[in-house]
């Protein structure tokens, strides 16, 4: 079903590589999610993050990481062990030999106080083309490629939800958009298949049905991409 789409990027995991910036862009990782949650045994949020990151950068060897936003899950406050997992998290990526940005989210109220690294509301990436947003205001700043987290969509196929990213070429006045799911394991995500423009937060999905959804395949080590949403909403 994979349809014949020729991608800015290339997919590892729940994260995405800007070959020609030497770049591995991930979004949504919100720190700190489990500790703020009601559950009497939270998972180990931080401990799954930091895993996960640590094999990518092992697999990409990027020269620079960028979060698209949402790095820390708390408005107003700091849970329990959430500094300890941040800077466990920029530990990996500096023993990496990458340097790591972060633009913040409507989330990231609190990483000011946490993150004396580099941010940037919009962060254009070494190619000169490619901007890294977290999708949630409308960018400034133009770009050839908008790469956005935000919405962390997800998608059902044949009644099992998998997060998804999506791609719409030419979707954002002349620019191709790439959205990325949360990063993070403990966000359910926004079941896209239904969903029109208007249920999207980001502005810069205005057109949903013209978005390819794509699943990574873990036991394959690839994508799989699908037309449309416009043309394959019944097919899912």
């Amino acid at each position: 079903m994979s349809p014949d789409i020729s991608l800015p990027v290339s997919l590892a995991g729940r994260s995405a590589v800007v070959p020609d910036a030497d770049a591995l862009v991930l979004a949504d990782v919100h720190l700190g999610r489990a500790a703020a949650s009601s559950v009497d045994a939270p998972l180990p949020d931080g401990t799954d993050v930091l895993d996960r990151l640590e094999e990518l950068l092992d697999r990409t060897a990027p020269e620079t990481v960028v979060v698209a936003g949402d790095l820390l899950h708390s408005f107003d406050r700091l849970p329990r062990g959430v500094e300890r997992d941040l800077a466990a998290l920029e530990s990996a990526v500096a023993d990496a030999d990458a340097s790591l940005v972060v633009t913040p989210g409507n989330h990231d109220t609190m990483l000011e106080s946490v993150f004396d690294g580099t941010t940037a509301t919009e962060y254009r990436l070494a190619d000169g083309e490619t901007v890294v947003c977290h999708g949630h205001e409308r960018p400034s700043e133009d770009a050839a490629l908008y790469v956005i987290g935000h919405d962390h969509p997800a998608i059902s196929i044949e009644g099992r939800k998998r997060p998804c990213f999506l791609y719409g070429p030419d979707a954002y006045d002349g620019a191709d958009v790439f959205v990325l799911p949360a990063f993070t394991r403990l966000a359910p995500g926004s079941t896209v298949n239904g969903m029109s423009a208007s249920d999207f937060q980001s502005p810069l999905v205005r057109d949903a049905g013209r978005f390819h959804p794509g699943v990574w395949d873990a036991d394959q080590a690839e994508a799989l991409w699908f037309p449309p949403l416009e043309e394959c909403r019944h097919l899912l």
